[in-house]
């Protein structure tokens, strides 16, 4: 019963928490205006400024914030025992993931929909302008090189999840061009298209399609990352309302509804054993609640900053402050849209890391294949032994596929408690997982536009202003790196692991900066700024704390270990000079802040209010 008051109590925190802390946010300090004119309206032009309703802009959000990373965080973080991952993220993410992106959407909302980077340049010191986009250019970077490696993988994983992904893409324009077109009402288009999905899921590894995903499953990673930053191009610049809204709404319904199988087999598992017969498993967290000093398990880094780099999406992370003030802010039809959005978004959020955790520490403990070297034995792992199978050492419990996998295995294990068939509950969370991915590769796409344009802008480089020549840049640059082998021998298309151990730092280095930027916003209007301050100190600390430890410290170090990475190592201490460089800039403006409001947004006559 431990499990399911943890999974209750969860779910009924994250409800006060948005309907006291959320209200007060938005009523007492962001002072949401229904009468305010959205960016969405003011500058609508029916391609990225497009004014929709709030159903539609929290599926496009939740899935882009989403992604992978409140899966593979927690899935890893639980290492140290699921007491610290779990209050990580239930206060991370109430008292400081949901302000971050709450702020964000706000102060882009109030300033033309501009990102938080462009943003800085006003309210900070205008040096912070190229300094910030800098940073987040590199972020989102990695994030495109990387994830079309992460889509791959899952599709090897789970073949019969690859129909299921790619059919939401015509299913998605569907259902973008009637509700453009006929102006309808979304109850009709939304039981249609999770009708066809599920349909999808359940029949799309039958007969030839099997032989399709078969042939699909055996692409090469090279291949797969061209076709997805070539979709990703596309998505990136048509019109929001004709891909990345419908097929971002659609996947939230799916996401949402594969959700509630999970808490519902969750459930019917605690009161009603699982499995068939008398002898029935009882569901219990099968985890320690703490492996840190003796108990560590082998490898493992120090569980402070690391619990906290680690776990990101599921209670803090930077990558949201770039959706929020990206995408979402200019397509919010009415400002007081922007609590459930911003607040209500990461809430979900945060709630499904606490799914995933239970999921790893309870689900895997009802059964589990045993596997040798690779390969079934045909035995079955329950209770510990199968959280230690999974959990053994950090190296073991560190690839992408043993992440994915202890989710998979203990979440699909909560739907089979329900009495649907295996095959159905590994191909749904196969396409849980692929389908965040894709969320986030063309969201990402779609903000690297905007970033890079921003930054051309900035520095005076005139064509990559333009939209199709900001986007084949980014494409173009991400693939190129991709296209590398990510380790000596490794496949072509692996090129994103290269960079990929700076993100876990540069990401939360971004919420840090970005609550320096709504930490400035307040400060200049008078408003309280109790509630960001420490947050801002804490993340600005604790990512460039983590850079320095995997720069320096340890044999694996990146600079001084027994086998530097001179190419990490490069871009960690760039990263660490560019925070430098903009505290230095922070600390000169701060005293000259202080009720002095910065220049508006250009041609905005409403970003000074």
């Amino acid at each position: 019963m431990q499990t399911l008051f943890i999974a209750l109590g969860s779910l009924v925190l994250y409800l006060i928490a948005y309907h006291t802390y959320g209200r007060y946010l938005a009523r007492k300090i962001f002072k949401l205006d229904p009468d305010r004119v959205p960016p969405s309206i003011e500058l609508e032009d029916g391609n990225d400024y497009v004014p929709t309703s709030k159903g539609v802009v929290f599926g496009h959000h939740f899935t882009s914030i989403a992604g992978t990373g409140p899966i593979v965080g927690p899935a890893l973080a639980v290492i140290w025992g699921w007491v610290p991952a779990l209050l990580w993220v239930l206060f991370g993410s109430i008292l400081i993931g949901a302000v971050h992106d709450f702020g964000s959407l706000i102060i882009s909302m109030r300033n033309r929909g501009q990102t938080v980077g462009d943003i800085s340049g006003r309210i900070l010191a205008p040096r912070a302008r190229i300094l910030f986009l800098s940073i987040l250019f590199l972020a989102l970077t990695i994030v495109l090189a990387i994830f079309g490696l992460v889509i791959a993988a899952v599709f090897k994983m789970f073949p019969a999840s690859i129909f299921p992904c790619l059919i939401q893409i015509p299913i998605a324009v569907i259902i973008g061009l009637w509700l453009h077109r006929k102006g309808i009402n979304l109850i009709i288009p939304s039981i249609i298209a999770l009708g066809v999905m599920y349909a999808s899921v359940y029949w799309g590894n039958s007969g030839w399609l099997a032989s399709f995903n078969a042939t699909l499953a055996q692409w090469s990673i090279l291949t797969w990352c061209v076709v997805l930053l070539i979709y990703s191009y596309v998505a990136s610049v048509l019109p929001v309302w004709v891909l990345l809204q419908p097929r971002d709404y659609i996947n939230s319904l799916q996401l949402l509804s594969a959700l509630a199988l999970v808490i519902i087999g969750l459930v019917v598992a605690a009161l009603f054993g699982f499995g068939s017969g008398e002898e029935k498993i009882a569901l219990e967290i099968v985890a320690e609640p703490i492996r840190i000093g003796e108990n560590a398990p082998p490898g493992a880094p120090i569980i402070f900053p690391f619990l906290f780099v680690t776990i990101a999406c599921g209670a803090i992370s930077g990558f949201h402050c770039l959706v929020s003030s990206g995408t979402s802010s200019k397509q919010l039809k009415s400002e007081t849209d922007a609590q459930f959005i911003g607040y209500g978004s990461m809430l979900t959020e945060g709630f499904l890391a606490v799914l995933v955790i239970l999921a790893c520490v309870a689900g895997l403990g009802l059964g589990i294949p045993e596997m040798v070297d690779g390969k079934a034995t045909g035995a079955t792992l329950t209770g510990a032994d199968a959280y230690h199978a999974r959990y053994a050492t950090w190296q073991s419990a560190g690839g992408l596929a043993a992440k994915v996998g202890a989710f998979v295995d203990g979440s699909g294990n909560f739907i089979k408690a329900l009495g649907l068939p295996a095959q159905f509950a590994v191909a749904l969370m196969g396409v849980f997982v692929a389908s965040f991915a894709a969320t986030t590769l063309d969201s990402a796409c779609r903000l690297q536009r905007y970033v890079t344009q921003e930054l051309a802008a900035a520095t005076g480089v005139k064509p990559l202003t333009n939209k199709h020549a900001a986007t084949i840049f980014a494409v173009v640059l991400a693939g190129a790196i991709a296209a590398l082998p990510g380790s000596p021998g490794a496949a072509l298309g692996t090129g994103g692991l290269l960079l990929w151990p700076l993100f876990g730092a540069t990401n939360q280095l971004l919420g840090g900066l970005a609550f320096l930027v709504i930490l400035f916003w307040m400060w200049r209007r008078n408003l309280p700024i109790w509630f960001v301050i420490i947050p801002a100190i804490f993340m600005l600390i604790l990512p460039a704390t983590a850079m320095i430890i995997q720069l320096f410290i340890g044999p694996g170090a990146w600079l001084t270990g027994e086998t530097p990475n001179y190419l990490l190592s490069a871009f960690g201490i760039i990263t660490l000079i560019l925070e430098a460089w903009i505290l230095i800039e922070a600390k000169a403006a701060w005293p000259k802040a202080k009720g002095i409001l910065e220049a508006p947004a250009i041609g905005s006559a409403k970003s000074r209010s």
